[in-house]
């Protein structure tokens, strides 16, 4: 391994080479530039009510607005969505398991990517010989989050930050909005591993605790 330069545990994805943000801000820009009748109601109405330009969108506070955009698209078109599910269930098999077997003499693979609240998911599993063999997940805030790469491209967290100017170095309050603007998971982005197959540490969970805090 090539630690040098390294100076984060999150990797880099890319999208054919290139770093991209993902996240309630890309749905707004991604739904105007598709000319999405729901989305581009609402991002218009919202730039009107506030009197701003478009490109104010790509800021802090436009990745903000964001998110309550697309939690109002939610609220506008979640009953009509809950609706098409009921309608779906009248249709069809009313079950709300799918039956799986697992072949022990076959490998499987699958995958999911989908969009969730803070942007672009994806799970990727091994299966071999009856058990998973390797489990993979790279969630939203991997992609933002993501350092420099080999090209030394920039990740949206780092790229956002240029050019910002900062009252008091002692509290860089405009560093902190900005990347809340993100809502951040490390956790979920962070994966370790010794390479050499070494345990590296356990953690036990209190699942009623968790519970308790969902």
């Amino acid at each position: 391994l090539n630690l040098e330069g390294k100076y984060s545990w999150i990797k880099s994805p890319r999208y054919n080479g290139e770093p991209m943000e993902v996240g309630p801000l890309a749905t707004v820009v991604v739904g105007l530039a598709a000319k999405n009748p729901r989305i581009t109601k609402i991002a218009t109405q919202f730039l009107e009510d506030t009197g701003l330009p478009l490109e104010a969108l790509f800021s802090t506070l436009g990745r903000t607005a964001a998110r309550l955009l697309e939690c109002k698209l939610s609220t506008d078109y979640g009953i009509e969505a809950f609706n098409s599910l009921v309608e779906n269930l009248k249709t069809g098999d009313q079950s709300t398991c799918a039956p799986y077997k697992i072949d022990k003499n076959k490998e499987y693979k699958g995958r999911y990517i989908g969009n969730v609240p803070r942007g672009m998911l994806s799970h990727w599993v091994r299966i071999k010989d009856g058990v998973v063999s390797n489990y993979q997940a790279v969630v939203p805030s991997t992609w933002n989050a993501g350092p420099k790469d080999s090209k030394n491209q920039m990740g949206p967290y780092e790229a956002s930050l240029v050019g910002i100017k900062v009252q008091d170095i002692t509290q860089p309050l405009e560093i902190i909005r900005t990347i809340h603007s993100f809502d951040p998971c490390i956790a979920c982005a962070v994966h370790l591993m010794d390479t050499k197959g070494n345990e590296i540490s356990q953690y036990k969970l209190n699942p009623i605790a968790m519970q308790c805090n969902i």
